[in-house]
């Protein structure tokens, strides 16, 4: 269970630092509120539900939520000392969910 909690602050933690990279803060405040009000999700709830923050993104930002993904997964791998490598046939959810596998 507190592996899991961890798991959740730090992405929840990289997430907010990627979109605050590209975006600023008042973007980034724009961007919480579309989930919130949207989906229905909140920043520390993102770690559990990447499929709903990817369509979110994909609804909030068309063809750029497939580099902001990116950008998340490729801070995430190297936060955990790792490479991220595109793989066919994987979303932006199925990388997390083997990154929480591990």
């Amino acid at each position: 269970m507190k592996e899991q909690k961890d798991w959740n602050i730090f992405f929840a933690e990289v997430v907010d630092e990627t979109l605050k990279q590209i975006f600023k803060e008042d973007g980034v405040k724009v961007i919480y509120d579309f989930l919130e009000n949207n989906s229905h999700l909140r920043l520390e709830d993102v770690a559990n539900k990447p499929e709903v923050l990817a369509d979110s993104l994909e609804k909030l930002m068309l063809s750029s939520a497939q580099v902001i993904e990116e950008m998340i997964l490729n801070n995430t791998y190297s936060k955990l000392g790792l490479k991220f490598e595109k793989k066919q046939d994987h979303k932006f959810p199925d990388y997390l969910n083997e990154l929480k596998r591990k």
